[in-house]
């Protein structure tokens, strides 16, 4: 990449959340211009972009002159117009991860039917055009309790996703386009994340566990390395491994896994881009997931993914009632631990569980790591001036 070294090249992010924002704290490093589209003047990314472009990602308009004004686009989430990313390809921009990768990604049924058809481990699905035809199904016996309905496209982070356990569950139910997936008996969940460039050249990360807060449906906490066996891990790394390659994908790929009550590893579901269970590797592994991607997209070299430290990632949530300008409590307290790295995302104004940062927490030992990510979350508070009423 000879505009690399003659720092010309302009890489385009589209959207400026935290994700883009660390992306291009690993750019600078290799004096890259970027550039970042978002709706937002105030997002996390549009403080330290070399240029802030205005627009909105389902924008066909936005996304398409974006485009054209970058060598090299990528983005830090899947809610994007792919219209115009199929339109700027054909014209010869170079989008990565390709558009029909994310198209696929983007719609939730399709991502189904593609374990499916490639003999990928998943849970048990059917498709449902809309919540009328999901009660038909319960009615006619095709669906039992307990299930799990995922809207086809859009949802993250929890958003989008109905768990119904039995009738008392059905005003739950979401409309729209689903999937309804056999409800797992999940023991651990657990993350791969695996990059790949254009010549082929795969790397996975070792496997971490994640332990989630069920009030927010987030990650609450993350563990690497994760305490699961040696085989279910190769499984892991293998279904990742696998999928990237079945994908023909260049970037970054982040596969969540169940482990089921048997033991068994099975495919949840993939995001193309850097992911929340990824932000570990910024200090604990030798190369961080965003490097990596970079790597991975202008297909260079893939970085060593071997552990430096144990590591613990806990995220750093809005308090429940507070909105508004941002207050942190504890973060000097926190400072004084040894190990313990903040990052704050720059978001100015706080709401109940809006992800507001991350803390990696190192130590010689896992149990050690533990014990001090305890203490860092007695310690840390997000509040705003004025409490909600």
């Amino acid at each position: 990449m000879e505009r690399l070294v003659t720092s010309n090249l302009k890489l385009g992010i589209i959207a400026g959340g935290q994700l883009g924002k660390m992306l291009i704290q690993e750019a600078s490093k290799w004096d890259i211009i970027t550039y970042v589209l978002d709706n937002d003047q105030n997002c996390p990314a549009g403080s330290i972009a070399s240029y802030f472009v205005k627009g909105d990602n389902l924008d066909f308009e936005s996304v398409y002159q974006f485009g054209k004004m970058v060598d090299v686009l990528t983005f830090e989430m899947e809610n994007i117009n792919i219209e115009a990313l199929k339109k700027l390809k054909t014209e010869g921009c170079k989008i990565v991860p390709d558009p029909e990768i994310l198209e696929l990604i983007q719609d939730k049924g399709l991502q189904k039917e593609f374990y499916k058809k490639s003999g990928i481990p998943t849970s048990p699905f059917k498709i449902y055009e809309s919540e009328k035809a999901i009660l038909n199904g319960i009615e006619k016996g095709e669906i039992n309790f307990p299930f799990v309905q995922k809207l086809r496209r859009g949802g993250y982070d929890g958003r989008g996703v109905a768990v119904i356990n039995d009738v008392s569950n059905l005003n739950k139910i979401l409309p729209g386009e689903s999937v309804v997936e056999e409800k797992v008996e999940i023991v651990k969940e657990i993350s791969a994340i695996v990059a790949r460039n254009k010549n082929g050249e795969i790397k996975c990360y070792p496997i971490v566990e994640m332990l989630f807060d069920p009030r927010a449906n987030l990650v609450d906490k993350l563990i690497c390395p994760s305490s699961i066996t040696a085989e279910q891990s190769e499984k892991a790394v293998n279904f990742a491994s696998e999928i990237i390659e079945l994908l023909n994908m260049e970037g970054l790929l982040a596969v969540e896994l169940f482990i089921d009550s048997k033991g068994d590893v099975i495919v949840n579901e993939v995001a193309p881009r850097p992911h929340n269970s990824g932000h570990h590797t910024i200090e604990s592994i030798i190369t961080s997931q965003f490097e990596q991607h970079l790597r991975a997209i202008l297909n260079l070299p893939l970085g060593s993914t071997k552990i430096k430290l144990p590591s613990v990632m806990i995220n750093i949530l809005g308090a429940e009632g507070y909105e508004g300008a941002v207050i942190y409590e504890g973060l000097t307290e926190s400072m004084a631990i040894d190990g313990v790295k903040i990052h704050l995302y720059g978001k100015q104004i706080t709401k109940p569980y809006r992800k507001m940062g991350h803390i990696t927490i190192l130590s010689s030992t896992l149990e050690c790591a533990l014990k001090k990510a305890e203490k860092v979350k007695q310690l840390i508070r997000v509040k705003s001036w004025k409490e909600n009423s």
